[in-house]
């Protein structure tokens, strides 16, 4: 039986269902992984803005209605989706709550559309853009879409964003320019957990007997912890140490914007980076380079 090469995500398992575990659990192309997560950041909810968001979902601000705050609702991060599942499960059994069956959900992927279709609502949230996969795709998405749903006003009504403390302007943007009202209301935060050097440094000894094992970055933040954790920095320096040509750690990134901090601000240059920051396109570098080497 062929030995699984274990990878590790440095990312929190997404819930209900995780894609990267989903994808990588199935030998595929003669590669068979072993995928486990390694937590690289702690979210914490947004009491102000929870607080915020409960009482429009409670007073029935987000609705169709002429005289309603809000017509509809933008989605970008699984992590704004569980701070707003947390506030519905507040009132869950509660006839019809929390009455958005009628209004436009926004969401930019599979993940994050996953996540919001199962929030309790009877009957279901009505989500729209999962093809989008990014803002810059979802934003003209929704000014063509939203448009169309309320084609007989001569206004739109606002559109609230579900957002983390750290984020992207690119739709606000997009939609403003259209001279659109979005309002962002902060809902959580992040911060890289104290636990992920120690944690992470444990997986590498649980798995430091396979011949091969691969490690997948998705955010600048703990860069310098992972490196740090493989023995691959240089504290006296801060950069990176030369590549060992008999190493058995590969790493792997979700796009350009991890591997250009980790080549800027450590000189590493990750073994691949995927061309598309999905499940599949981090695969299909991982495939590339393996057979490659091989």
């Amino acid at each position: 039986m062929t030995q699984k090469t274990p990878i590790l995500l440095l990312k929190t398992k997404s819930v209900p269902g995780d894609s990267y575990e989903e994808l990588f659990s199935t030998p595929s192309d003669g590669l068979v992984f072993e995928p486990s997560f390694v937590p690289v950041l702690e979210h914490r909810f947004d009491e102000q803005g929870m607080a915020k968001v409960r009482s429009f979902v409670q007073n029935r601000s987000i609705s169709t209605a002429e005289d309603s705050a809000y017509g509809g609702l933008i989605f970008t991060s699984q992590r704004a989706v569980e701070a707003f599942t947390k506030l519905v499960e507040e009132k869950r059994g509660e006839v019809g709550w929390p009455h958005l069956q009628d209004v436009p959900v926004y969401s930019v992927g599979p993940a994050t559309t996953r996540a919001l279709k199962a929030v309790p609502q009877i009957p279901s949230l009505q989500v729209f853009g999962e093809h989008t996969g990014t803002g810059e795709k979802l934003a003209p998405f929704i000014l063509e879409h939203y448009g169309e749903w309320y084609r007989d006003r001569k206004s739109k009504p606002p559109l609230l964003f579900l957002v983390g403390e750290k984020r992207r302007d690119i739709i606000p943007r997009i939609l403003t320019e259209a001279e659109w009202q979005v309002d962002e209301v902060v809902v959580y935060g992040t911060g890289e957990s104290k636990s992920f050097k120690d944690e992470f440094a444990r997986r590498l000894e649980e798995t430091a007997g396979h011949p091969r094992r691969w490690v997948v970055v998705f955010s600048p933040s703990g860069c310098d912890s992972m490196l740090s954790a493989m023995d691959m920095l240089d504290e006296s320096t801060g950069k990176a140490k030369p590549k060992r040509p008999d190493r058995t750690t590969f790493v792997a990134t979700i796009g350009p914007t991890t591997r250009d901090h980790l080549i800027h601000e450590f000189g590493y240059e990750p073994d691949v980076c995927a061309e598309r920051p999905t499940p599949e396109g981090v695969w299909q570098g991982i495939s590339r380079f393996v057979k490659g080497s091989d």
